[in-house]
């Protein structure tokens, strides 16, 4: 009985998706529908890529990547917001906390440096041609992508360990459906001010520069373009990089404002619609964005429909 109480009072309760909302019910089922939705479309994508030989190449190898990261992010908050929902036991465990946070900004800060990869990739293919099948060999994209996974976890560690040690005197509500470490820091009652400014430079580093370089990147991309004799090649360029960008600011956008001014007085009600937008609705709409206009996909998909005898 003693070590049961212990465990209760460790225990975080989970707010839940806009608490107060009168149609919550909808709201969930929404967002699981959404969710299965986005699973199924980045499996579908992964599959795709990895059964075609035409499309091992480094752009689609990081764009599996990219569907393995959105699939098993949405996989890290979604089931457990919706299992306290139906169920109505709101708590979570410290640990289960703390394993949901390490989840999550892993994913988060490599699908960061994948996208900083990627584009770096169209920058090569475009700008340097020659040179790409040198520059952006198999062992050195493996290597690249290694860098991202470890990157985030090492990253992820130090800033789940960390906030997870802060005491909490007063209530133990995570205004939020999932435990996000700007909000457990809130809960803190503990002066938090240094570490909040470590979190500020980390985004830095892992979303303002990464957000720099890409845009770099695309400036020197259109730039090319315009110098492009071709149409076709012009348009098919321009496809693709559209295609990328979209997704990044579906990505960075909302990540920046909630992580570089989380110390300033948003909303629970703001954090969970951008988290919302940023990690459920994006993972949906990434494989759409990068598959409806992509005929090498397209094609793959035709291929996979004869095989499996589907007219």
């Amino acid at each position: 009985m003693g070590g049961g109480n212990e465990s209760a009072t460790t225990d975080f309760i989970l707010a839940g998706l806009f608490p107060e909302f009168k149609h919550s019910i909808v709201l969930n089922s929404i967002i699981i529908l959404i969710y299965i939705l986005a699973f199924m479309g980045n499996i579908l994508l992964i599959v795709l890529i990895w059964g075609d030989s035409r499309l091992h190449t480094p752009m689609y190898i990081l764009l599996s990547q990219l569907s393995l990261i959105d699939l098993t992010l949405t996989s890290t908050i979604v089931p457990k917001m919706a299992s306290n929902f139906f169920t109505g036991k709101k708590t979570i465990s410290w640990i289960g906390c703390g394993t949901q946070s390490f989840f999550f900004l892993m994913l988060g800060m490599s699908e960061c440096l994948i996208l900083t990869l990627m584009a770096y990739d169209r920058y090569v293919a475009v700008c340097n041609p020659l040179h790409y099948p040198i520059i952006m060999n198999p062992k050195f994209c493996l290597h690249m992508i290694a860098v991202c996974w470890i990157g985030g976890s090492i990253g992820s560690f130090i800033h789940t360990v960390y906030p997870m040690h802060f005491p909490i005197c007063g209530s133990r509500e995570i205004h939020h459906f999932f435990c996000e470490v700007p909000v457990l820091i809130k809960l803190s009652c503990e002066d938090t001010s240094v570490y909040q400014s470590v979190v500020v430079v980390t985004s830095i580093v892992l979303l303002v520069l990464p957000f720099c370089l890409i845009i770099v990147s695309y400036t020197l991309i259109f730039l090319a373009v315009l110098h492009m004799n071709s149409v076709k090649g012009r348009k098919k360029t321009l496809a693709t990089c559209s295609s990328h960008l979209t997704v990044v600011s579906l990505f960075f956008g909302p990540n920046i404002f909630i992580y570089m001014t989380f110390t300033s007085s948003h909303s629970p009600e703001q954090d969970q619609a951008l988290s919302v937008f940023s990690n459920i609705l994006t993972p949906l709409l990434n494989p759409l964005i990068y598959s409806l206009r992509n005929k090498e996909v397209v094609a793959a998909l035709v291929k996979l429909k004869g095989r499996c005898g589907v007219s």
